[in-house]
């Protein structure tokens, strides 16, 4: 039984992209898509860089589902997959300067202009609880 490394990486990445679909965050899955959307995306918009690492997994996913469930919530829910959708990401992050690249990481925009960022570094260390305070103390702020 001979299956391909792309079938298996889909197949595998799947339930890591269904994690935040499933919440109702959308997928731009090319730069086109990155481009049809954050700039022109009025009020807020949360964009959440996937990974395939733990940390992505245990903190930042289930993080950013816990901030969604505050009353105040971004107008618009966007996702790209670092290393999976690698030119949608990097379309992506051109909007998150001056950050470096980090995956996983979220960005919270307000009419297309970066306005809070959480880097991989500010993930990995803290739970998934601490990221959705933080994500909903920002949405708090700016999502009025």
């Amino acid at each position: 039984m001979s299956m391909s490394f792309e079938r298996y990486m889909l197949d595998m990445v799947q339930p890591m992209r269904d994690d935040l679909t499933r919440l109702g965050i959308e997928e731009l899955r090319t730069p086109e898509d990155v481009e049809a959307k954050l700039p022109g995306a009025k009020g807020t918009a949360l964009v959440v860089v996937n990974s395939v690492c733990g940390c992505a997994a245990g903190q930042c996913r289930p993080g950013v589902a816990q901030a969604l469930q505050n009353d105040l919530t971004p107008d618009h829910l966007f996702t790209v997959f670092a290393g999976q959708d690698k030119e949608a990401t990097a379309k992506a992050r051109e909007y998150f300067a001056p950050y470096p690249p980090s995956s996983p990481s979220i960005a919270l925009m307000k009419d297309g202009e970066l306005v809070h960022f959480i880097e991989r570094h500010q993930i990995e260390n803290r739970s998934a609880a601490d990221i959705a305070a933080d994500l909903t103390s920002a949405f708090e702020r700016f999502c009025r």
